[in-house]
This record gives structure tokens, sequence and C-alpha cells, in this order.
């Protein structure tokens, strides 16, 4: 992880720009502010400035159903955004809505002129769109890894909680926003002020190289055994191992295993397999704009048709009509 002088002790105010796009989440945005805020209130003056605009400068509509206020339109900010010495970008979903050509005109204007260029879950696919990223290492939501690296192999996609490179930085959710603001904190004012802000919200902070989604075999909420199980499950939900197999790779018999499902997770292993890769299908047929095809090999159906039996009796609905009302 290489850094910048904004992570450096410092006594002196830091400007933060905060461009919210529409659809974000305001776990993630409170994930940003809040932690600046707390800050703020222990070290007793303005460590940290902020602002928060959007692309038109009227409230962003956000997941929850209400609305955050804007401070101003983003593209308006020529002036000012001179003395604001961090720009963050928070977006969620409806990209294709939210990512328009203005915008990426705008960001590839302005960012520039910010010492750190920051991004927040799906902010970093709209960083990528605008060429920002290029020659950069950075992360996103663990659901989006595989499709940004493809998508931009111009970028170096890390599966990691957030990364710091040079003069950008990404974070891929809001946990890891969270972790990320309270790593500038402490890089800033030092490892006191930062276990405080974190005490604040009963949070632990974890280092950016972390990965996003702790491993199944360590949940404390499953049977060892069973977290193991899960755990090859969703590694290879694009070729679903046999149960036999599964079972004898936790040491355990195939009837021993589903036992241990049943208690747990209240389904024999199968079917719990089976619920991964639909919920997986799932996502991706509201998320993206992959054919059905690639979601049924992506998932570990045969193809188009047995992916629409499985999914139609697992929900109630086919694919396409989901798609369609997406």
């Amino acid at each position: 992880m290489t850094e910048n002088a904004i992570f450096s002790t410092s006594d002196q105010p830091l400007s933060i720009t905060v461009l919210v796009l529409p659809h974000a989440s305001i776990l993630e945005v409170a994930s940003v502010l809040d932690p600046l805020r707390a800050a703020n209130r222990h070290l007793g003056w303005e460590g940290f400035r902020w602002r928060v605009v959007t692309p038109d400068g009227q409230a962003a509509p956000l997941t929850c159903g209400i609305s955050l206020p804007s401070s101003g339109p983003f593209g308006a900010i020529t002036g000012a955004f001179t003395g604001a010495e961090v720009l963050i970008v928070i977006a969620g979903y409806r990209l294709n809505e939210v990512a328009t050509r203005p915008l990426i005109r705008d960001l590839r204007r302005l960012a520039p002129r910010a010492a750190l260029l920051g991004g927040v879950d799906a902010a970093t696919w709209v960083l990528a769109r605008a060429g920002l990223l290029n020659g950069y290492r950075a992360t996103v939501h663990w659901e989006d890894l595989e499709d940004l690296a493809a998508a931009h192999p111009e970028v170096e996609v890390l599966p990691d909680r957030f990364v710091i490179d040079r003069n950008r930085m990404t974070a891929g959710g809001a946990a890891p926003a969270q972790d990320l603001m309270l790593h500038l904190i402490r890089a800033r004012h030092g490892a006191p002020l930062a276990r405080q802000v974190a005490q604040s919200f009963i949070a632990i902070a974890r280092p950016g190289h972390d990965p996003q989604v702790a491993p199944r075999a360590k949940d404390p909420l499953l049977d060892p055994r069973v977290a193991r199980a899960v755990a090859r499950m969703e590694a290879t939900l694009d070729a679903p191992a046999p149960m036999t197999e599964i079972a004898a790779a936790v040491g355990l018999s195939p009837r021993r295993l589903e036992s241990l499902f049943r208690a747990s997770l209240g389904a024999t292993p199968g079917a719990y397999a089976l619920s991964l890769r639909l919920a997986a299908a799932r996502r991706m047929l509201t998320d993206t704009q992959h054919p059905m095809a690639e979601i049924a090999l992506r998932t570990g159906f045969s193809g188009p048709s047995s992916l629409s039996r499985a999914f139609r009796r697992q929900f109630g609905q086919a694919p396409a009509s989901l798609r369609r009302r997406g």
C-alpha cells in the first residue's frame, strides 16, 4: 500500500469534498462522515472539514428511501475546489443511470485538482470509467471484483477491504470505508484518537489488506465443519462439487454432514449449496447486464434452461421477468 502526504501527521485541518451519487447507501455516507465528526469531537477542534455535493446540486435519493441534502452541484465547484485536498466519491446502484457523460466529464476535469481521490463501493466503477484509475491498484465491493477486473484490465483489482495507491484510495463498501477513515485519522492524529473514534462506534479497525468477506471457515455462529463446507461451496459456485467430496474434505460422512447442516442452517447441504448459486444468479440478474448463458455458466448450471427451472422453483418467477422488473 503506497500512500501520500495526506496520510502524514498534521495539525492542519483537512478539507474533504464528498460527492454522493443517487442510489448510494446511507450507511456508506455515514461510514465516511461520522468517523470524521467523532474525530473532531475528541480533538476539540476541526481536524477535518467536509462538504457534501451531488451531480446536479439536488438532494440525492438514497437506497433507504430518504434524500441526502447537497451543498451544491459538483460541476460548479471549480473555484472553491482548489481548497479541497480530498475528493471522495460514493456510489451504489443504477450506475448506468447515474454515471452520466456530464458527470464523467466533470470528474476528469476536477479530480486531478485533488491531492487525493477516493471511491467507495461502486464509485470505483465510476472512477475507472473516467480513466482515473488507469495504472493504479484499487478495490471494489467483493461482488464486483471479477467483473471490474474483466472490464478494466488497466486497473489492478485487489480483493482488499481498502486500497491506497499514491493519490488514489478505494474502499469495498460501508465497513471498509469506516476502516479507511480510521486509518486516515490514525495517520494524521495518532493511534489513540483512532481508537477513541472506533470505540465510539463499538467498532474494531481492520487493516486494508484484510479480505472484505471473513472466511466462512472462521464463522463463530457455525459449527467449524459446517463453516468449512460452506466456504468450499462459496468458492466453487461455477463448478459445484458432489456432497460426498465436500463431506470427505471436512472429515465427515455425508450423513453426519447432513445432520449438522440441518441443525445449523435448517437445510440439507445440497439444498443450501443450490440456494447459494441461485442467490448469486439473482444478484447478477438485477445488478449486471450479463447474458443468461453467462450467468448460468458462472453459477454452475448447464445452461439458461436449467437455471430458469431452478430459479422459478426457488423464487416463484422466471429469471427474465425479474430482470425486466429490475
